[in-house]
């Protein structure tokens, strides 16, 4: 039960998106009939890339989350995968995390960019024992007090494209001390910088602007919902402008409406923040397509976290090609 439990578990679409990103033999899954197939077929014939592939979904589901953390160091380097190397590694952690046993699995994997390209990262796994701890257990019908020690799961990916490393871990420690190991022993390096921040520009929602996509996303319309404003002599005071997603630019229309001469996004506002609303077409049977909703705050907020990979490529292929987001 629990082999089939992780199967259908990498059915949905981020299961399907992880596992095609390190199947060896992609053509085979796509010629199955459906989600449940291909997670099936992977687990009985590639049972390591059915595991990887659970890894992968892991980090990627926490990337820029609150267990993220990203730097940068030099491009074009070669992670490490010798014996000394490698012992040299898991020793540190096990001396940085205070841990007892690790498990360290590294591969290689298949990451899709914004801009559609795919390109290949490296992705460190790290399974590390944490302390002992008492569980309630009920044994022979009566409640008991049970001792182990769990396992905690991080990973640490390295893109030699432009040099980025990657952690997910579950506190700002552990990403610290994974990322100081990662980058001494594994790529022989020293010097790293933090990520910048990525940089949102609202100011072309002041006026009524399009929102032109690729047809072969699927997306069906775009509307913005909510405006929120701040004058620019006044930075302690807001207005907000919101309106139903039923027809493009209603919002600019409503905010004619309302407030005529005087209307906010003419004269002296800045925009603050702003929800859209992405709808895709119909699938297959389904009578009404998904949504996607965005929201964006100035300078660098974004709730694009916790998202599927698909979700945030989508959102952020075109948050840039609206002129929304203009540093990644």
């Amino acid at each position: 039960m629990r082999d089939y439990e992780r199967i259908a578990s990498m059915a949905d679409e981020a299961g399907q998106i992880a596992l095609l990103s390190v199947c060896k033999h992609c053509s085979v899954l796509e010629r199955l009939e459906n989600a449940y197939s291909r997670a099936y077929w992977l687990f009985e014939n590639e049972f390591e890339a059915f595991r990887r592939a659970e890894e992968a979904r892991y980090t990627d589901e926490h990337r820029r989350g609150r267990n993220w953390t990203g730097v940068l160091t030099k491009s074009g380097l070669s992670v490490r995968t010798d014996l000394s190397s490698l012992q040299a590694f898991k020793a540190a952690v096990l001396q940085e995390l205070k841990s007892e046993n690790i498990h360290v699995d590294v591969f290689e994997r298949r990451r899709k960019s914004f801009d559609g390209k795919v390109y290949s990262i490296i992705q460190v796994t790290i399974y590390r024992e944490g302390p002992a701890q008492d569980y309630p257990e009920f044994i022979n019908g009566n409640l008991d007090w049970r001792s182990r020690r769990p396992v905690y799961e991080a990973a640490v990916t390295y893109e030699a494209r432009g040099g980025v490393v990657e952690v997910v871990a579950e506190n700002r420690d552990s990403r610290e001390n994974l990322l100081q190991c990662f980058v001494r022993d594994l790529l022989g390096e020293s010097d790293q910088q933090p990520l910048p921040l990525r940089e949102f520009n609202l100011d072309p929602l002041l006026r009524p602007c399009t929102f032109p996509t690729d047809p072969r996303d699927g997306i069906e319309w775009v509307r913005v919902t909510m405006l929120r404003l701040q004058p620019f002599d006044s930075p302690d005071q807001r207005i907000t402008l919101e309106c139903a997603s039923k027809e493009p630019g209603e919002i600019w229309s409503m905010a004619n409406v309302q407030f005529g001469k005087k209307n906010p996004l003419m004269i002296g506002y800045a925009v603050t923040q702003a929800k859209l609303v992405i709808r895709f077409h119909p699938e297959a049977d389904a009578c009404r397509g998904k949504t996607l909703p965005l929201t964006v705050k100035m300078p660098h907020g974004c709730d694009l976290k916790g998202r599927t990979s698909k979700e945030m490529m989508i959102g952020e292929k075109y948050l840039k090609r609206w002129n929304l987001l203009c540093h990644a």
